[in-house]
């Protein structure tokens, strides 16, 4: 079953549950989904559609981040409730030691030696990353492992 398909069906559930919170999120989902697909002008497979719901984790993130540090507790409560919905369409999130294990795959097969071979690095991480593990993280678990 495609992402789209889950989508739909998870809809459906969550009217038919009347979990507004939930069937809100879904909805925006797939608002999300819809704007990409007109601006690809065509359908998204699952690997586009995983890249729109990590675009939405990390507007969250960002978010619950602002809410905190202005005082706003119960908007930042709202975005974490939105986030774990996200969160469900998204692949496993890798764990930091499989993060790095992939950085060091990715520094060998580049030879990366200092910071200033980052890019290179990342081209090859990114990819394996995206939507499975933050990308501020990522970029990160990088910059320290080539600054050793």
């Amino acid at each position: 079953m495609s992402l789209t398909e889950q989508l739909n069906a998870a809809m459906k559930e969550a009217m038919k549950a009347r979990d507004s919170l939930r069937l809100g999120t879904i909805r925006m989902i797939r608002s999300a989904i819809q704007n990409r697909e007109i601006e690809e002008k065509g359908a998204l497979d699952d690997q586009a559609v995983i890249g729109v719901l990590s675009t939405l984790a990390k507007q969250r993130r960002d978010s619950i981040d602002a809410f905190r540090d202005s005082g706003r507790t119960d908007l930042a409560e709202k975005e974490e409730r939105e986030l774990e919905v996200i969160q469900e369409f998204l692949p496993q999130q890798l764990d930091e030691a499989q993060i790095e294990a992939i950085i060091e795959e990715a520094v060998a097969q580049t030879g990366a030696e200092s910071p200033r071979d980052m890019g290179k690095v990342m081209k090859i991480v990114v990819p394996r990353t995206t939507g499975r593990a933050d990308g501020r993280l990522v970029s990160e678990k990088v910059k320290q492992r080539l600054s050793r």
